[in-house]
Order: structure tokens, then C-alpha cells, then sequence
């Protein structure tokens, strides 16, 4: 073999190594834009995407509001007081049991809830979908009677809802408040619109 063609076998095996490299990084550049419009915007990924909070600083007695699918969504701490309210505010809801489809299997029952501790309700009036102001006060300085059991009170028409969502008998309002899919993921995180790591 002569110097000449053992150069020329060189310099062929460079350039085959040097193209396949061009050609790799350029087709790396053609298919980054496909990948990422295939990858939900961040619009998208808002719309529907889980919201997870901490509950570690959330007060018995204290509410919170999270947006979820552009909604807003109330996390309570019920105290005990609150708790046994429910039974009493039971009594005044037209939907005691939540026999509507308003809430996950899991939520079907007197607190409406996961754990009793936590109320989870998306807060829109189902009557014209205003959002009620909270009213966790019980009795005289509620300013709803001495007979409030704490809940919810809906501005624009005067529809009530007591501390698990339900709605009172007469109001305008049809049903309960809804109550979003949500799970959790440790003993103090919460997880909103995604239940498929178990209740």
C-alpha cells in the first residue's frame, strides 16, 4: 500500500465520521421543534394540570383558596367544633348523603371528605357559579343567626352551604358544592385534580 492511498483512506474515514456527526446534530436540530409542539403548553398544562400544596402550616379554623382549571378551590382544617356541626347542618341540607355525582366515591359520605380533618370544595355557587364568601363563624357573630352552622353564604342570590359543601334546603342553589378528584401524597400534601395514587 502506498503513502498516498493509506492518506487518502484517512482522510475518507474522517470525513464519513465527520458528516455522520453533522447529520446526527442536524437532524437532532429538524426534530426539536416537532418534539416540543407535541409537549403541552404551559396554558395547557394549567387548564388541567394537579395542583399539590402543603398543608404543614394550615391552622385548625383556617381556610385556603388554590386555583385548579382556572377555578378557585377551598382547603378548610375543620376543628372538632366544626366537625360536630356537621350532624346538626345535616339536618338543613337537601342533600344530606350526596346522592348527586357531585364529589369521587371516596367523598360520598358525612364530611365529604378524605380525611374528616379536610374539607376540599371547589368554591362555586351551583346556582349561577358566583363564589360564596366564607362564613366559618358559628352562631351570633356569623351574622347569619344564631342558629349558623358555619358554611358558606353566596352573596347573589342568598344560597347557603354548610362546612362539608352541601347546600341548605330552599336556596336557590340546586346541589352541593362540587369536590374536585384529589388525593394525598404524604401525611400534610395534598394533590388536587388527580386521584389515581389512592385515597
Amino acid at each position: 500500500m502506498t503513502q498516498e492511498s493509506a492518506t487518502d483512506g484517512k482522510k475518507r474515514r474522517f470525513l464519513i465520521a465527520a458528516t455522520s456527526v453533522v447529520g446526527a446534530v442536524g437532524a437532532g436540530f429538524v426534530a426539536t421543534p416537532f418534539v416540543v409542539s407535541m409537549t403541552p403548553s404551559a396554558r395547557a398544562r394549567a387548564a388541567g394540570a394537579p395542583v399539590e400544596l402543603d398543608l404543614g402550616k394550615l391552622e385548625p379554623g383556617m381556610m385556603i383558596t388554590v386555583e385548579w382549571r382556572g377555578q378557585p378551590v377551598w382547603v378548610i382544617r375543620r376543628t372538632k367544633a366544626m366537625l360536630d356541626l356537621l350532624p346538626k347542618a345535616a339536618e338543613k341540607a337537601a342533600d344530606p348523603e350526596s346522592n348527586q355525582p357531585l364529589q369521587p366515591d371516596y367523598a360520598k359520605n358525612a364530611t365529604r371528605s378524605i380525611k374528616p380533618e379536610y374539607m376540599v370544595v371547589v368554591g362555586i355557587c351551583t346556582h349561577l357559579g358566583c363564589s360564596p364568601s366564607e362564613k366559618l363563624k358559628i352562631g351570633p357573630d356569623s351574622g347569619l343567626g344564631d342558629d349558623w352552622p358555619g358554611g358558606f353564604f353566596c352573596p347573589c342570590h342568598g344560597s347557603k352551604f354548610d362546612l362539608a359543601g352541601r347546600v341548605f334546603k330552599g336556596m336557590p342553589a340546586p346541589v352541593n358544592l362540587r369536590v374536585p378528584p384529589h388525593t394525598y401524597t404524604s401525611e400534610t400534601r395534598l394533590l388536587i385534580g388527580d386521584d389515581k395514587k389512592g385515597a
